[in-house]
């Protein structure tokens, strides 16, 4: 079932070679990035990668970067500051810091390999209200681990 028109977001390669982002899969919410260079993360080692793209995206949206589950898995490669966001008025390189989280392997990439995801997501602005105090809600002041999710809490 489609939603609606895909929203037209404008790139430009700041590399010759470079691909826009892509959807693997209908129904996607992440597309492709893929490095502009080849390069080997060393273990424990983290890397700002050029993706060699710029966006221009509609007032009222920003992109995540997200790491790939797949690449995660099998290498133990994510993304440092996940997601990584790209407002609307950024113009610049879309680069991603990648870190090699296995304790022993490097992880070498070839340039044009994909290396995280980019979700496109409406996003609204708010204006902050002082208050004195907050309205109750049922979760309260329940926070980091406050719902347990493992066997020993």
């Amino acid at each position: 079932m489609s939603v609606g028109p895909d929203l037209p977001v404008l790139f430009r390669r700041l590399h010759p070679d470079v691909e826009p982002p892509v959807y693997a899969h209908p129904g996607d919410a992440g597309a492709d990035l893929r490095c502009r260079e080849a390069f080997t993360l060393a273990p424990g080692e983290r890397r700002l990668v050029g993706t060699g793209l710029a966006i221009a995206l509609p007032d009222g949206y920003a992109a995540f970067v997200h790491p790939r589950s797949g690449l995660a898995a099998r290498s133990g490669v994510t993304v440092v500051n996940a997601p990584g966001t790209v407002d609307a008025g950024y113009r610049g390189e879309i680069r991603v810091c990648l870190l090699n989280t296995d304790p022993r392997q490097p992880v070498a990439f070839a340039a044009g390999d994909r290396i995280a995801q980019l979700v496109v997501q409406q996003v609204s602005r708010v204006r902050f209200v002082a208050a004195d105090e907050l309205p109750d809600s049922v979760r309260g002041f329940g926070g980091h681990g406050s719902t347990g999710g493992t066997s020993g809490g």
